[in-house]
């Protein structure tokens, strides 16, 4: 960093000397490890470019078609493309979904039947979920539960690792298991993200046992962190959401599933209705955002995940804890930062939000939001609102209150962020 630089930090934003020279002890320490991400970036781009060109996306892709939506041509072939870059047999990439959590609920509502047992085996679904799946006591919301559909869950090991003994031993007893849930990201956990080889070998041994079992991958956050999806490693089924990764931050709404035929056409069903599914869908002028964020999304990616890894290392240094360190191999773009004190939390959160580039003059604050079982607080100054591939962070205000950060739509403007926030927090 220049001296015209930290000139201009003191000065717009009351950095003090403390906080920079903890910056350069940081940058230095994790240079190595940013420089290895190019070649991460690089492989998923020439996937996307070799994906579009394949299906001979041009300008006429970027439809704007009203009232039923058949014969999008944009829309259809998105589809295409989608299913070329997850390796898969179908995708289904819309603005319809309204989120992740929606485009999960899709997946899951088409492919589960009464009596049927959703297994997780990475313990409690992000807290979205709960009311999907009906676990949190509520009654006629038309959960999976009203429905007469299963739960069982397996807690991860006290290192963060599958319990694979557990997991064998629940699909050779219980015939009933149809489903079994994999949430690759951390979500609200204190944990790694489940890498993509993790993910395989655990599929595999499923496979070896019960073949026909579902494997449902919540690829949230995951997107092109790696150069294996885990589509390629033998998820049957995986959905996300366009205004993480995989949009890019330019994608303005929506989310995707990909896998096979037969269950993406299921979650179809219940995106619209059964025996229409994605035939029909207008997409109301956004094409050309969804083909350029995807585009745009594997140097995106690595720039949020740089981001992650800088901050690790500086709230490191700054005495927290964090997850995963600095050096551990990641396979999100989450940050969690351990504060054990509930003020230091809310001020982290409240400087990132200073340091965005909309609504920087905001003071968030926790609340009750839809969806959540404790009150949580969100810093999301984006383009896009709660695009989490652009900057922001968040946390449930529960004890050890930690801190979850991701995005960071360039590398740049997390640092800037990380000073403000860092300095927010020890002031």
């Amino acid at each position: 960093m220049n001296e015209t630089t930290k000139e201009f930090l003191k000065k717009n934003y009351n950095i003090n000397d403390k906080i920079i020279k903890l910056y350069e002890k940081a940058i230095i320490d994790v240079e190595p490890l940013l420089r290895e991400l190019d070649d991460i970036r690089e492989y998923n781009q020439l996937k996307v470019l070799n994906a579009m060109q394949e299906e001979r996306i041009s300008e006429s892709h970027f439809t704007n078609s009203t009232g039923y939506g058949y014969g999008d041509i944009g829309r259809d072939s998105l589809d295409k493309v989608y299913a070329r870059v997850f390796n898969t047999e179908s995708a289904l990439v819309r603005p319809h979904f309204v989120n992740g959590t929606h485009a999960l609920g899709a997946a899951l509502f088409g492919n589960l039947r009464p009596n049927d047992t959703m297994l997780s085996i990475c313990g409690t679904p992000y807290d979205t979920l709960h009311n999907i799946i009906g676990i949190n006591g509520k009654k006629n919301m038309g959960s999976l539960k009203d429905y007469g559909v299963k739960y069982k869950q397996i807690d991860l090991l006290s290192n963060g690792k599958l319990d694979i003994e557990s997991i064998e031993k629940a699909i050779k007893e219980d015939a009933s298991i149809k489903l079994i849930h994999i949430q690759r990201s951390t979500g609200y956990g204190w944990r790694n993200a489940l890498l993509v080889e993790d993910i395989g070998k655990i599929i595999s041994k499923i496979k070896s046992i019960r073949p026909e079992v579902i494997c449902f991958v919540d690829n949230c956050y995951g997107e092109f962190i790696d150069t294996k999806e885990p589509t390629d490693v033998g998820a049957d089924l995986m959905a996300g959401s366009l205004i993480k990764n995989i949009g890019g931050g330019i994608a303005p709404t929506g989310g995707y599933i990909v896998g096979k035929k037969e269950y993406v056409e299921n979650a179809s069903y219940r995106l619209t209705t059964p025996g229409i599914g994605g035939e029909c869908g207008s997409t109301f002028g956004v094409m050309r955002l969804l083909y350029q964020g995807l585009f745009m999304a594997p140097h995106v990616s690595i720039e949020a995940l740089k981001g992650a890894i800088l901050c690790a290392r500086l709230m490191e240094l700054s005495g927290f804890e964090v997850l995963p360190k600095y050096n551990d191999k990641r396979s999100d773009i989450i940050q969690s930062i351990k504060f054990n004190d509930k003020e230091k939390l809310i001020n982290f959160c409240k400087g990132i939000q200073k340091g965005s580039p909309i609504d920087s003059f905001v003071e968030c604050e926790p609340w009750d939001m839809p969806g959540y079982e404790d009150q949580v607080i969100m810093a999301a100054g984006a383009f896009v609102q709660g695009a989490s591939i652009e900057l922001s962070a968040d946390a449930p205000i529960r004890e050890p209150f930690i801190a979850y950060l991701q995005g960071g739509l360039t590398f740049e403007h997390v640092k800037i962020a990380l000073f403000i926030a860092l300095s927010k927090v020890l002031n």
